[in-house]
């Protein structure tokens, strides 16, 4: 009898701990990436486009991208390090380099079913684009993805109202600062969701952004994606654009797409790099996405068409990249 107790209750405590090994759970992942770039026609060996992220010529890195992530029934972190020129880029706004290898650093409360409370710092909700190159179809990224905020640090609240419907409700310090509030002033961020589709908002100092960002499943293998951006401020120059993103997948491990781009600068914004005020780009970018398990090969051509010398006294500026990237 002693050894039957003794088998049920160290049963019950195995099941027991079993179900609470199943409400938490710790991952690591992340991406490697690298690539090939060179120029077609138009300026010189290193002339790039105005974007981010795939300026480089020739053969270079990416970044190595490390995410740790602690899921409890109600708690959870996440730490998202990024080490390479791409995480540089993303984390360029770094004091002293102090944090220059934090992409993501922030904690979470689900308070409910229906709330769950952010704080820390966090890649922005604005924008179709992301800086890990795992989660973009496009390998370069857009001109609109590139001069809107990359990341934000502060507290948000995420409301589930039911129905596929949404709302973030965020207030953060200046646009960029991420590790410190450099001035006392804060920035606040709204996004409402339905269906996959949002309308973005951001405030700070008395700049605003408004933001669209969504995709329809045209068919089973046909994905349109959407993108458009408005940004202003007080007596400063700002920017506004849209961009299409068409993909269709020919088997299951190929698909191939199109981001076509028209970005303007209200004002001399920098972006584009005419040095005009009121400059446009219009900017096509062909890409495959060829999966080899966790690999992916992407092949890309792009053509960026300025309304002012943009790329060293060219108007026009085309290349070619190729890059892979590994998810694991």
């Amino acid at each position: 009898m002693k050894k039957l107790i003794f088998t049920l209750l160290l049963a019950s405590s195995l099941i027991v701990s079993a179900q609470e090994e199943e409400k938490k759970s710790f991952t690591l992942s992340g991406s490697v990436d690298t690539y090939f770039r060179g120029n077609i026609s138009g300026g010189n060996f290193d002339t790039a486009p105005g974007s981010s992220f795939a300026n480089n010529p020739g053969f270079s890195l990416g970044m190595i991208n490390l995410i740790a992530s602690y899921e409890g029934e109600k708690v959870g972190f996440v730490a998202d390090m990024v080490y390479g020129p791409r995480g540089a880029d993303a984390v360029f706004n770094s004091v002293g380099n102090s944090s220059s290898i934090v992409n993501q650093l922030y904690a979470y409360w689900n308070v409910s079913e229906k709330v769950t409370i952010t704080l820390g710092n966090f890649n922005t909700f604005l924008g179709y684009e992301v800086i890990s190159p795992s989660a973009n179809f496009n390998y370069s990224t857009s001109y609109l993805f590139s001069y809107g905020p990359f990341s934000h640090t502060g507290i948000k609240a995420d409301f589930d109202l039911g129905g596929d419907t949404s709302l973030m409700l965020a207030v953060m310090n200046p646009t960029d600062f991420t590790e410190f509030n450099p001035n006392g002033s804060y920035a606040f961020g709204a996004q409402l969701g339905f269906s996959g589709q949002y309308v973005n908002f951001l405030y700070d100092q008395g700049a605003f952004e408004i933001d669209f960002t969504g995709g329809f499943d045209v068919s089973e293998t046909f994905f349109l994606g959407v993108n458009a951006a408005y940004f202003s401020g007080d007596d400063a120059p700002g920017f506004y654009g849209a961009a299409l993103y068409p993909q269709i997948a020919t088997s299951d491990s190929f698909k191939i797409g199109l981001r076509a781009e028209y970005f303007v600068e209200d004002g001399d914004f920098g972006a584009i790099g005419t040095g005009v005020a009121d400059s446009s780009v219009f900017a096509t970018t062909l890409t495959g996405n060829y999966s080899i398990g966790s690999l992916t090969i992407i092949p890309e051509l792009r053509l960026d068409s300025a309304s002012e010398p943009a790329f060293v006294g060219d108007k026009s500026l085309s290349s070619f990249l190729l890059a892979a990237v590994y998810s694991f």
